[in-house]
């Protein structure tokens, strides 16, 4: 389980954020900061997603972290 957040701060002010996910040495999901939305990379990782978009609210989560931390 790995996981890469990074965040850019641009010449106009706004915020480019990103979030990525790796399991077992392959891409497992991904976090799209403007639309605000996991992006899972397959089957299995396609259920976290759900649970983290729909349970556990994750999105607000790191919508709000790579916003203003």
């Amino acid at each position: 389980w790995q996981r890469l957040q990074g965040c850019d701060l641009l010449s106009d002010g706004s915020v480019r954020g990103s979030l990525r996910y790796g399991y077992d040495g392959r891409d497992f999901l991904s976090f799209e900061l403007g639309s605000r939305r996991f992006v899972a990379a397959d089957g299995a990782a396609e259920i976290t997603r759900r649970h983290w978009e729909y349970e556990r609210n994750e999105a607000e989560r790191w919508t709000n972290y790579l916003k203003h931390e």
